[in-house]
C-alpha cells in the first residue's frame, strides 16, 4: 500500500522474540477510517506491539480490492500515517473516523456493490486453555463504494430486499469465536493437528467460510477476518471440597444442509444431513501447580442429526404433524453411505447409532422411517469389515417413558447405552503421569512442550534455582513424553534446602505410572436422532454427558469412581447446562424452546407449570414453522454463499425450492479440511517436536510466561465466568445403587 503522503517503505519491524511473536501474533483491535477514495482498517494486536494497515478501494462501484501494507508499525508511526492520510486528502474531505471494531465478519456482493460486515462490539464468554472465546454484542453492514460512484442499481428493491434478508441473520445470537484456539476444532483435533499456521475457515463449522473467501485468498492470510462458530457454548466453574474445575459444552452447527425444520429433513445427495450438530464436553482441572502444564483436559464428543435418508415433511396451516414421506427409493443407499464415511473420517470407529423414534403408532409415522434406516444400516454393513461395522440400537423413547417414573426410567436406560458406548469409544484425556519413587509419599511432576534444539525455552520456571534441561524420558506404551522434574519431595526431606535445589536423580527403575493418568484418545462416536433431532435427543446426550463426566473427573483425579450420582448438584449442574443448550439448538432449527419433560421432573417441578409451558412451546413452533422458516431459511442461504444472484437468473425468493443450492458443490470444504480433522488410526506419537509444541494443557491462568502465549489474567477469568459453585457429589439419599448400574430396576 502506498499511502498518500507515506514516507519512504522500511522494512517490516523485528522483535527479539520475533520468532514466538510469529507463532502467536494476531490482530484483535480495529479503527476503520474512510476517505472519498479509500477505506483504512487500522489492526493492532492485544500486547499494542503491531500495528498494519488495510486499504479498501472506494472508486469502483462493483470491484472489490483490498490491499494490505506489508509493514508493521508501531502506534507513533501509525498516528504519523494517519496524519500524512489526512493531510493528503484534504480536498475531499479529509480523513473521517467511522467505527471501532474487533474483526472482519466478511463482504457480500448481491446485484451492484460490495458490502462489509464488521464486528463493533464483543463480550467474553469464556476461556479454553487460556484461549479467550468471545460472542458477537453487536455488528455494523458497511457499503464498500462511495455514493458518488454508485449507480441506480445499488438502491433498486431488489437490492435493498436482499441487503434485508442478509441482516435478518442475527450475528449476536449464537456466534462465537476466538482469535488464538480453534473453536471449530475439537479438543483432540486441536493437539493433534500439525498446521497450525492458519485459521481452518473451510471448515464445516464456519459459517463465514463463503463470506471471507475473496479476502482470504487476495490476501493469503487471515489476520484481519473473524471465523464464525454458530450453535452454543457455555462454561461453569464448580468446586468440589475445594479443588475447582471448569465445565465447558460446545455445540457446533455444521453449514452444510443447514436450515429450519420442516425445510430441511433428511441427507442430501453429498452425503449431508440437515441439523448436524457436533456437541463436545470439556472437562478441565485447573488447579495451580508449580510450572505450566500442570492442568489437565479432558474431552468427549457426540453427534445429533437428522435421519440420513431421503425423507420430508410438507408444513401445513391445518396440520401440525404433517405425514412423513420417504420422498425417493436409493437401493444401494449411496447418500446414507456417504454420511457414515463422513463421519468415520471425521471421527474414526465404531459409529454408533441411538435411535430414539417410536415403533408403534396408530397411523404410521416415525414407525415408517425406523424400517428403512434399519435396512440401510443392515445393507451398509454387509460390504464393511467387522471393525468398521455400524453399531445400530434402537429404543423407543416415547413408549418407554410412559411406564412409571420416567424421569428415572429413561435416564438409567440411556446412562447404560451410553456406558456402553464409552467403553468402545473411549474419549480424549490430555495426560498427567503420576510419578512416585519407592518408600515416597507425595512426589510433583510438571510437563511442559519440548522446546527445539538451539532455542531457550519461552517458558520460565518460576523457582529459577531449578534445572530445566534435565528431562526424563518415559515409555508409555510406545509414546515417549518428555518431562521435567522441577521438585521431588521425599517423606523425610521436603524441607530440605538440598532437596528442593539439587539435581535429583532418579531410576527409571524407582518410577511407578498410574495407567489413569496416561493420554487416552477418542476414536468412534455416538451419534443420535430422533425426528428433529431437539427434545428427545437432547435428553439422550445429556445422559451420555453425564456417564462421561464421572470417567473424565477420575481421569483429572478430583474423584475416584468414574460413576456420579445422577441426583448430586454436579449432576443438576451439567443437566442446567444441557437443558440450555436443548433450548438453543431448538430456537435455531425448530423456532421454539426444547420439549422436555424429563428435565422439569428431575428438576422437581410442577408438571401443570409444565404442561403450560409446553403448550406454549408447540404453539410458538407452530407459528415458526408456517409464517417465518420460509424467510429464514432464504437468508440462510444467502448469507451461507448457497445462493449468489446472478445477472438474468431468478432471484432467491423466485425459486420453487432451494434443494438443488445445497448438492451443488457450493460451500463445500476442501479435502485439506478433511485430512486434518480426521482421527488418525495411529496416536500421535510424543516423540515428534511439532506434535509436542501441540499440546495443550489447562494453565493457571496467572502465569506470567503463559500471557504471552495469550492467556487471560486471573481477575478477567473471573468475571467471565463467575464465581466458583461448591457442589456436592452426592445426593440428599446418598449414591444411588441403580445410578452404577446404569439401568433401573425396572428397564431390562
Amino acid at each position: 500500500m502506498a499511502p498518500t503522503s507515506a514516507s519512504t517503505p522500511r522494512k517490516p519491524v523485528v522483535t527479539p522474540n520475533s520468532d514466538l511473536d510469529s507463532a502467536v501474533h494476531s490482530l484483535e483491535k480495529f479503527t476503520l477510517y474512510e476517505t472519498q477514495a479509500n477505506y483504512y482498517l487500522i489492526g493492532r494486536d492485544k500486547r499494542k506491539q503491531h500495528w498494519q494497515v488495510l486499504k479498501i478501494d472506494r472508486t469502483e462501484a462493483s470491484a472489490l480490492n483490498v490491499v494490505e501494507d506489508p509493514v508493521i508499525y508501531t502506534d507513533a508511526e501509525c498516528k504519523r500515517l494517519l496524519t500524512c492520510i489526512a493531510e493528503g486528502n484534504k480536498p475531499t474531505g479529509g480523513l473521517k473516523l467511522v467505527t471501532k471494531a474487533y474483526g472482519i465478519v466478511g463482504f457480500i456482493k448481491f446485484k451492484e456493490s460490495y458490502y462489509m460486515i464488521l464486528v463493533t462490539k464483543r463480550r467474553q464468554i469464556g476461556t479454553v486453555c487460556g484461549r479467550a472465546i468471545y460472542r458477537i454484542e453487536e455488528s455494523q453492514f458497511i457499503t464498500v463504494p462511495h455514493s458518488t460512484v454508485q449507480t441506480e442499481a445499488s438502491y433498486s428493491k431488489v437490492e435493498l430486499r436482499y441487503k434485508k434478508l442478509l441482516l435478518a441473520v442475527d450475528l449476536t445470537k449464537d456466534f462465537y469465536f476466538s482469535y488464538t484456539y480453534r473453536i471449530m476444532h475439537s479438543m483432540q483435533t486441536n493437539a493433534m493437528v500439525l498446521d497450525d499456521d492458519q485459521i481452518p475457515y473451510d471448515n464445516m463449522f464456519v459459517w463465514n467460510a463463503f463470506l471471507t473467501r475473496g479476502i482470504r485468498q487476495t490476501l493469503r492470510n487471515t489476520r484481519w477476518t473473524l471465523a464464525l462458530v454458530h450453535g452454543f457454548f457455555q462454561q461453569e466453574k464448580l468446586s468440589i471440597f475445594g479443588r475447582i474445575f471448569v465445565i465447558t459444552l460446545i455445540g457446533r452447527r455444521s453449514r452444510h444442509f443447514a436450515g429450519t425444520r420442516y425445510l430441511k429433513r433428511g441427507v442430501n445427495d453429498k452425503g449431508r444431513v440437515a441439523n448436524d450438530v457436533e456437541t463436545e464436553q470439556l472437562v478441565m482441572n485447573e488447579e495451580t501447580g508449580i510450572g505450566p502444564g500442570t492442568g489437565q483436559i479432558s474431552s468427549v464428543v457426540q453427534h445429533r442429526g437428522s435421519i440420513p435418508l431421503f425423507w420430508s415433511q410438507e408444513m401445513s396451516r391445518l396440520s401440525p404433524k404433517p405425514d412423513i414421506i420417504l420422498q425417493r427409493f436409493d437401493p444401494t443407499y449411496h447418500a446414507t453411505k456417504l454420511h457414515f464415511d463422513n463421519l468415520s473420517n471425521r471421527y474414526g470407529n465404531p459409529i454408533i447409532i441411538l435411535s430414539l423414534i417410536k415403533t408403534v403408532e396408530k397411523r404410521p409415522r416415525e414407525m415408517m422411517l425406523r424400517r428403512e434406516y434399519a435396512n440401510a444400516v443392515g445393507y451398509l454393513n454387509q460390504s464393511l469389515p467387522e471393525d468398521r461395522q455400524l453399531k445400530f440400537i434402537h429404543w423407543d423413547f416415547h413408549k418407554f417413558a410412559k411406564s412409571g417414573n420416567k424421569s428415572a426410567n429413561v435416564l438409567a436406560v440411556l446412562g447404560g447405552v451410553a456406558a456402553d458406548a464409552l467403553d468402545l469409544t473411549g474419549f480424549y484425556y490430555s495426560g498427567k503421569p503420576l510419578i512416585s519413587k519407592k518408600n515416597t509419599q507425595q512426589s510433583l511432576i510438571s510437563t511442559t512442550p519440548v522446546i527445539p534444539p538451539g532455542r531457550k525455552s519461552p517458558l520460565r520456571d518460576r523457582s529459577s534455582s531449578l534445572d530445566l534441561d534435565r528431562r526424563l524420558a518415559l515409555d508409555l506404551g510406545g509414546r515417549h513424553l518428555s518431562m521435567d522434574l522441577t521438585s521431588l519431595y521425599s517423606a523425610t526431606g521436603s524441607s530440605s534446602t538440598n532437596g528442593r535445589n539439587g539435581a535429583l536423580e532418579v531410576e527409571q527403575k524407582d518410577l511407578n505410572i498410574d495407567p489413569l493418568r496416561k493420554p487416552r484418545y477418542q476414536s468412534g462416536v455416538l451419534r443420535t436422532n430422533c425426528i428433529d433431532c431437539l427434545d428427545r435427543t437432547n435428553v439422550a446426550q445429556y445422559a451420555y454427558g453425564l456417564e462421561a463426566l464421572g470417567r473424565q473427573l477420575q481421569a483429572c483425579g478430583l474423584i475416584d469412581c468414574p460413576k456420579i450420582d445422577p441426583d448430586c448438584e454436579v449432576a443438576a449442574a451439567l443437566m442446567d447446562m444441557y437443558h440450555n443448550m436443548g433450548d438453543c439448538l431448538a430456537l435455531q432449527y425448530g423456532g421454539s424452546e426444547a420439549h422436555n419433560y424429563v428435565f422439569p421432573e428431575r428438576q422437581g417441578k410442577w408438571k401443570a407449570t409444565t404442561h403450560s409451558q409446553e403448550f406454549f412451546k408447540s404453539i410458538r413452533r407452530y407459528y415458526s414453522n408456517t409464517i417465518t422458516d420460509g424467510e429464514k431459511q432464504d437468508a440462510m442461504n444467502l448469507f451461507l454463499g448457497h445462493f449468489q444472484p446472478q445477472e438474468g437468473k431468478p432471484d432467491l425468493w423466485e425459486l420453487e425450492t432451494d434443494y438443488y443450492l445445497h448438492v451443488s458443490g457450493q460451500g463445500e470444504e476442501s479435502l485439506l479440511e478433511q485430512r486434518t480433522t480426521r482421527i488418525p488410526s495411529r496416536k500421535p506419537s510424543f516423540s515428534s517436536q511439532k506434535s509436542r509444541n501441540r499440546t495443550l494443557f489447562s494453565v493457571s491462568p496467572y502465569d506470567e510466561d503463559f500471557r504471552r502465549l495469550k492467556m487471560t489474567s486471573f481477575d478477567k477469568l473471573q468475571a467471565t465466568r463467575g464465581s466458583v459453585k461448591s457442589v456436592r457429589m452426592y445426593g440428599d439419599s446418598g449414591f444411588k445403587r441403580r445410578a452404577v448400574a446404569g439401568v433401573a430396576s425396572d428397564a431390562a
